[in-house]
């Protein structure tokens, strides 16, 4: 599989022309790889890509597989942000969700990770059957008590064909609760302002100086390169996605073939995955940019859809910006589908 990506990166070495300024080693359980493995896979990059001196390279992490002898290794190789996926300090919320890891291996990582890292993060969830509100202001008096440079917090959703599914068909748990979920989002709000967080993008709070980098630009609409199987790509004009199957991935890799499929954006896409995107970001729609990318005549109808959610109070207005409100946060996907054009010609 490393040697199928390494080659993957000499292949598509042409779809990237401008430089390299974050890495991001996530999806999976990267923190599985050694750091052997790391260093083959970024000496590729860095030898094919124009990899910038100060890029942000980040690995996401389990708590059960990190030890600080790891977690020295990961530095050497490279690694220089970590995602710590905690998920929750308390042992039933654990369960639940079947991690591997329990509170006391999540501590002893944070204090490992504290110690060899200055920039990393940390994955909490919010809106799990039974927790309650002390549940969760405990969660954040932990992320203070380290003070966490930067967290990543999302509530628990219900995909199909998941042991959670199962369970809630079957009565064996609790049907998650919005309500509950906004509580403990707005809870998280009055938090990260009373501690210096920044709330750059809806789920992302960064101390000043720590916003991921890597988050930025993907909220920003610039190009990526997803390598491995199942991984995504943008390059502003289509989007492509790589074969699922690990053994069909390799295979096709081994016959220099791409493992991959891709859609062309139409004109519609791009403005309706510009209005997702941007909306979910603390600097929100700029008007100016959206006229810019698709004309005046665009501006003025979003504009004027966006008026009734002005009213509102779910949007304001920010100079030449269309900002998501404190009251409009929890709604911001739904304002975004209701601002989305069906058809627009060029």
């Amino acid at each position: 599989m490393i040697s199928a990506m390494q080659r993957e990166l000499i292949l598509r070495a042409n779809e990237l022309s401008l430089p390299v300024q974050t890495i991001y080693f996530g999806g999976g359980t990267p923190s599985l790889l050694s750091a052997r493995e790391i260093i083959d896979l970024l000496t590729v990059a860095r030898n094919h890509y124009a990899v910038a001196p100060d890029a942000e390279i980040t690995l996401e992490a389990n708590p059960d597989d990190i030890t600080p002898l790891k977690l020295q290794a990961l530095k050497e190789a490279g690694i220089n942000r970590l995602s710590l996926g905690i998920q929750s300090f308390k042992a039933e919320d654990l369960t639940l969700m079947n991690r591997a890891h329990n509170p006391d291996q999540a501590l002893q990582a944070l204090e490992d990770v504290a110690e060899l890292f200055q920039n990393y993060s940390v994955d909490l969830i919010y809106g799990l059957p039974g927790q309650s509100d002390a549940d969760w202001a405990q969660n954040l008096r932990v992320a203070q008590k380290f003070d966490v440079p930067h967290l990543s917090c999302y509530a628990l959703t219900q995909e199909p064909k998941t042991a959670l599914d199962a369970f809630i068909k079957k009565g064996q748990l609790a049907p998650l609760d919005e309500v509950q979920a906004q509580a403990h989002y707005y809870a998280l709000l009055d938090w990260a302002q009373q501690h210096n967080y920044s709330n750059y993008e809806f789920s992302n709070f960064g101390k000043p100086g720590f916003n991921s980098r890597n988050n930025t630009a993907y909220w920003s609409g610039h190009p990526y390169l997803g390598i491995g199987p199942s991984a995504h790509s943008y390059d502003q004009k289509k989007r492509s996605w790589n074969k699922a199957h690990n053994l069909h991935y390799i295979r096709d890799i081994t016959k220099n073939e791409l493992p991959s499929q891709f859609e062309v954006l139409s004109p519609a896409d791009h403005f309706n995955e510009y209005i997702m995107t941007r909306l979910r970001t603390a600097a929100g729609v700029q008007l100016d940019e959206i006229a810019q990318k698709f004309g005046h005549s665009v501006r003025t109808k979003l504009y004027n859809n966006a008026l009734k959610h002005l009213k509102s109070g779910v949007l304001v207005e920010k100079g030449t910006h269309l900002v998501v409100t404190r009251k409009g946060k929890f709604l911001s996907d739904g304002i975004a589908s209701d601002l989305f054009l069906l058809n627009l010609e060029r």
